[in-house]
């Protein structure tokens, strides 16, 4: 990942933000996370996110969205706000390595436009600038996704629980069941929690409907009652626990969605800091105790790293015989604390190590690729939809070999399998046309 100023996503802190991430009992860590300081070249501006990867290449779709996302929401921010106060002249300096492509194919349709329940009236001009700006990033970037030739998405994907930041103006863009919380003063002066985002669950009402007209269905399984799915309309896989996510494009035909949800929010002088976090630290915890063990963290910079190690020890406590899910958590502070300021120099990176790892690690997991069950395909053929998605299926898999998330015991998995590959398919081959 190239090298910006004022851009992390490694464990450590900065003089605004605590960052942690780790791996759980599961495999490899599929969560990614970033806080870039000074977005789009302004000095009160700030870009935060977390991802949580799931599926064979899960990890790999949420750190290639870490490292794209934030790059093709400044370049709509550039290109839409050219003459606008939001962005500055040279804000063009920040993309980075992002081609003129990129940049002039972001385009949104009347359909992802109005696909959103948003509230626009708090302030009219900055809100539709940013919320046009995410609607489109979120699908150029689930296009790229698609046609990448290196990372198979067809069944994995990623949640993104994303914000900007600038002065007192905070937008939301959300994808999955990762959450964001803020903590906050009540009138009484007491500190409580604020849940930003929703859990885009397949049981939520909107959420269902829309799935079930496009043919796919929702339901639990009878040993996890309270965990609804997404499953193709012929078959029982994959079973993702989530109705809206970048990639997992098995399931795109059949009702699961990118389009993030945005939502606005004025901050005040009781709001003290945001918390974005995935999964397996709300799976444990409370809003109200998260909003707690940040809040009695030994110092700012440390209290990403406190949240996810009081996560993993209720994992520990609450499920002693359940793997334990990966945690990422971004903390992010509203209020001035000089403290703090001094601290996060000696926590800024843990090691440019773990970057190295990651690479070595998305580099085998690429030269390791495998299918995607030839039924999935022959599904989408019978609905004349999924066209170009079987490029993705063709690769090497040993006969009888079986991905599952289903190896060992686990509380809750986000995708649970995928049907056996067809032996014959498996010995073929086939390259991709766009």
């Amino acid at each position: 990942m190239q090298k910006i100023p004022g851009r992390r996503f490694l464990n450590g802190a900065s003089s605004v933000a605590s960052l942690f991430t780790q791996q759980g009992r599961k495999g490899t860590n599929q969560d990614a996370m970033i806080v870039w300081e000074n977005f789009c070249s302004r000095t009160d501006t700030i870009f935060c996110g977390v991802f949580d990867g799931h599926g064979p290449f899960g990890h790999m779709v949420a750190r290639r969205v870490r490292d794209s996302l934030p790059l093709k929401l400044s370049a709509h921010l550039e290109s839409n706000s050219r003459n606008h106060y939001f962005v500055s002249e040279n804000s063009i300096s920040t993309i980075g390595n992002l081609t003129s492509e990129e940049t002039l194919s972001i385009c949104l349709d009347e359909e992802s436009r109005n696909s959103a329940d948003l509230d626009e009236d708090r302030d009219p001009d900055l809100f539709s600038i940013l919320k046009e700006s995410f609607l489109k990033a979120f699908k150029v970037m689930d296009k790229e996704l698609k046609l990448h030739p290196n990372i198979d998405c067809f069944c994995s994907g990623t949640t993104a629980v994303t914000l900007i930041k600038q002065g007192q103006d905070l937008v939301i863009g959300n994808v999955g069941d990762s959450r964001a919380v803020l903590g906050t003063r009540d009138q009484n002066d007491c500190l409580i929690a604020v849940q930003l985002t929703v859990d885009l669950k397949p049981n939520l009402p909107k959420e269902e409907e829309r799935i079930k007209q496009c043919r796919g269905r929702v339901f639990a399984l009878r040993d996890e009652p309270d965990v609804a799915r997404v499953w193709l309309p012929h078959n029982d896989s994959p079973g993702l626990a989530m109705a809206r996510a970048l990639g997992d494009f098995c399931l795109k035909d059949y009702g699961l969605i990118s389009v993030p949800e945005v939502s606005y929010r004025r901050l005040t002088e009781k709001d003290e800091f945001i918390v974005l976090a995935t999964d397996g630290v709300w799976d444990v915890l409370s809003n109200k105790e998260v909003v707690d063990i940040v809040a009695s963290a030994s110092s700012r910079s440390s209290a990403a790293r406190s949240l996810v190690e009081s996560a993993v020890h209720c994992w520990r406590h609450k499920y002693p015989t359940s793997k334990i899910d990966d945690c990422a958590v971004v903390c992010l502070f509203l209020t001035n604390n000089s403290e703090f300021n001094a601290a996060s120099a000696s926590a800024n990176d843990i090691s440019s190590s773990i970057a190295n790892n990651e690479n070595h690690v998305e580099d085998a997991s690429i030269n390791n690729s495998k299918k995607i069950p030839e039924n999935l395909v022959e599904d989408s053929k019978r609905t004349g939809k999924g066209k170009g998605e079987k490029e993705f299926l063709k690769d090497q898999l040993m006969e009888g070999d079986e991905w599952s998330a289903l190896e060992g015991v686990s509380r809750v998995n986000t995708m649970l399998t995928l049907p056996r590959f067809n032996t014959a398919a498996g010995k073929s081959k086939s390259k991709k046309s766009v």
